[in-house]
């Protein structure tokens, strides 16, 4: 179990750098202490452009308090995204292992809570891409590791349930999304968790007509598809269900993914007011004086 106990229910936002949190003249380097200290979780999303030095890991672990947690997304050729224009090439088997190189000591301080693995909108549900994603969990077996899906195919009435079998029998965490029905190329609200001691649900926003590049460049997308600003009403809709994941699994985990006009953190505060959530262990906040 690589959860934190103490709070059963935790909120966070995807990736750390670019929040309205810090004070003016933050550097980079010391952005994640002050995220620690409004926040118990985080994802790490530069793991999927890059795999990621050992020591930076270790060092982003050794930021951050006790009982600060890191959900760490797969590099992108473990997800079927294919290769970045420059990196190297390198087999599979020696990306999985250099993967783990890079977690590996993160997972020993005890600050890794799950490996996230996000597929592809066009992976659909078919033989090989289940027999895949069980060979990803075979490659990490003391790792809690997490699947999200992109495509629809997964959750049809006819592989639904199929679906949520194969992840609990893998002792896989499947990931709930919030996101625009927009085509077959996203997941409706499937709110069963998978994994006795971890759920995990990811906010996307709605913003149904950026979710699709329609002919936009892929910088232009990146600005539009997670712009999006969660109303009250649609985050009450989540307490019950989240009260309700939370008698499957020992801690749910929420993750705030609307940030390309700054959204994710304002909405994370206002579900863990809904929620009547108090974080602690939080890193201690300085005062900005100016």
């Amino acid at each position: 179990m690589n959860g934190n106990l103490r709070n059963p229910i935790q909120v966070g936002v995807c990736g750390w750098g670019d929040h309205d949190l810090y004070p003016a003249g933050t550097p980079s380097r010391e952005k994640l202490a002050v995220y620690a200290g409004h926040f118990p979780v985080v994802e790490v999303d530069s793991s999927y452009h890059a795999i990621q030095p050992p020591e930076r890991m270790a060092r982003w672990a050794q930021e951050t308090p006790a009982d600060f947690r890191f959900v760490v997304k797969a590099y992108r050729e473990m997800t079927g995204h294919g290769r970045k224009a420059g990196a190297p090439a390198r087999s599979m088997k020696e990306i999985f292992s250099d993967f783990e190189r890079s977690l590996t000591p993160m997972a020993e301080i005890g600050k890794l809570a799950l490996v996230l693995f996000q597929f592809p909108p066009w992976y659909d549900c078919q033989k090989k891409h289940v027999q895949y994603i069980r060979r990803c969990r075979e490659a990490y077996p003391d790792w809690t590791v997490a699947v999200e899906f992109r495509h629809q195919s997964w959750f049809r009435p006819e592989y639904r349930e199929q679906t949520l079998r194969f992840l609990e029998k893998e002792q896989l965490v499947h990931v709930i999304c919030d996101e625009p029905q927009a085509g077959e190329g996203c997941v409706p609200i499937v709110s069963t968790a998978t994994h006795p001691e971890q759920a995990l649900i990811r906010f996307h926003g709605r913003n149904h007509s950026g979710w699709t590049a329609s002919g936009r460049s892929n910088e232009e997308w990146r600005q539009v598809r997670y712009a999006y600003r969660y109303s009250r009403e649609e985050l009450v809709e989540w307490v019950s269900r989240i009260q309700d994941l939370k008698e499957q699994s020992r801690q749910v985990t929420l993750l705030f993914n609307n940030n390309s006009q700054g959204d994710a953190v304002d909405s994370a505060r206002l579900m863990m007011e809904l929620l009547g959530v108090t974080m602690e262990g939080l890193a201690p906040r300085q005062m900005d004086m100016f």
